[in-house]
Order: structure tokens, then C-alpha cells, then sequence
């Protein structure tokens, strides 16, 4: 996009389902329970996948409804945390004016709840790709598949005793804290496999700007 992305796709909106998996043992401690944290990540190094299923999305000019978005990524707990590793997935499906869109949405660079909420943390894309993206967030089934470079399951969900939260869909959508059957990512820098690790499934609705709602 040639002009601020910011200026070119505001307003915007994309709401929909939203899960997760990481490397670190159940309750992920960077989850909130009951609003208190739980500190820093089990091995001090984080791997994770993420997806988002667009049920209602859109900017100024395009429609977003009934795309996905994956997001696989890592960083250590030295200092402060490093700068977030990541590779951007995008629906095959999707026009080259939509991807453009849904890259700027979820890279931060549109600014607003994507940016505040998780791309601030952003040092180094490494790629952002099309994929045959498969989502099924459905409680109890939950999927999510780029290609042939991501692929995660939920097992079955954890018990908790206070309501659990996530600091990328937002702390104001509490979710279901998951057993992650299995986690795969294999590209480039990006190589894991991985077997009963903590996972999370929730809402997500990001808005252009920097309004809560």
C-alpha cells in the first residue's frame, strides 16, 4: 500500500473466533486468572500459533467476512521479553486487495486493537505468505491449519476455578483455557513439534483507532 494503511483502511473491523497454542504447560502464565498474571513462560522461550476465524470483518472500502489468519512465532524471556519472530498467514482464498488489507490489520501497521494488543511486539517478520487456511474453532473440535507449515489440536479444555484470560484476542474476552493435542510448525527459523501444551480458544473484535469496543 503506497499510503499510510492506517488512512487508507479506516474504519475498520474484524471480530470473530479466536485460538491459540504455545509451547508453555497449562495455565499458559501469560494468561490472567481471575485478573492476576502468572509470570513468565514455563522453559523461557515461547513458540506459538495463533488463528483468527473473520466471522464479521471489514475496512473502509472491502469486505473481510469468512477469511482466516494464522500467525506462528517465538521469543525468549531474556530481559524484557526480545522482540517477537513471526510468520503471517493469509487466506488463499482472499483477493490480492484483501490479503494487502488483512496483512496491515494483523502486522499492526493499520494501527488500532491488533497493534496495541499483540503487533507492538513485532521485530522481525519473517514472512507473510497465502495458504490454504482450515479452521474449525467449534468448542471441543478445535483446529486451525496453514498449508503445509501450521498445523494445531486441542485435546480437551482445563478446569479453572476463576475466569481466564488472553492478552492478544483482549482481557475483555475471557475464553477456555485447552490441552493442545499437537503443534507443528515447520518453516524456515520456525521448526517445532510438540505434544500436550497449553492452548486457548476465545472472541476476538479489533476496531480501528483506539476505542475499547
Amino acid at each position: 500500500m503506497s499510503q499510510n494503511a492506517a488512512e487508507t483502511l479506516s474504519p475498520w473491523r474484524v471480530a470473530g473466533s479466536y485460538f491459540e497454542a504455545c509451547n508453555c504447560e497449562v495455565i499458559c502464565p501469560c494468561r490472567l486468572q481471575g485478573g492476576k498474571g502468572g509470570g513468565r513462560s514455563t522453559y523461557g522461550e515461547c513458540d506459538f500459533a495463533l488463528s483468527w476465524w473473520i466471522e464479521q470483518g471489514r475496512t473502509r472500502d472491502l469486505d473481510l467476512a469468512g477469511l482466516g489468519v494464522l500467525l506462528a512465532g517465538s521469543f525468549t524471556d531474556a530481559g524484557q521479553r526480545t522482540p517477537w519472530r513471526v510468520a503471517l498467514y493469509l487466506d488463499e482464498r482472499a483477493t490480492p486487495a484483501q490479503q494487502d488489507a488483512l496483512a496491515a490489520i494483523y502486522l499492526g501497521r493499520a494501527g488500532g486493537r491488533t497493534l496495541q494488543n499483540f503487533a507492538v511486539a513485532f521485530g522481525e517478520i519473517l514472512s507473510v505468505r497465502t495458504a490454504r487456511i482450515e479452521l474449525d474453532h467449534s468448542p471441543g473440535r478445535e483446529r486451525a491449519r496453514a498449508g503445509p507449515f501450521v498445523t494445531f489440536a486441542a485435546a480437551a479444555p482445563v478446569p479453572s476455578e476463576e475466569p481466564v484470560t488472553c492478552g492478544i484476542p483482549g482481557h475483555d474476552q475471557p475464553g477456555t483455557e485447552l490441552l493442545v493435542e499437537h503443534m507443528a510448525v515447520n518453516d524456515g527459523p520456525l521448526q517445532w513439534d510438540l505434544h500436550g501444551r497449553c492452548g486457548f480458544a476465545s472472541r476476538f473484535d479489533y476496531r480501528s483507532g483506539n476505542d475499547e469496543r
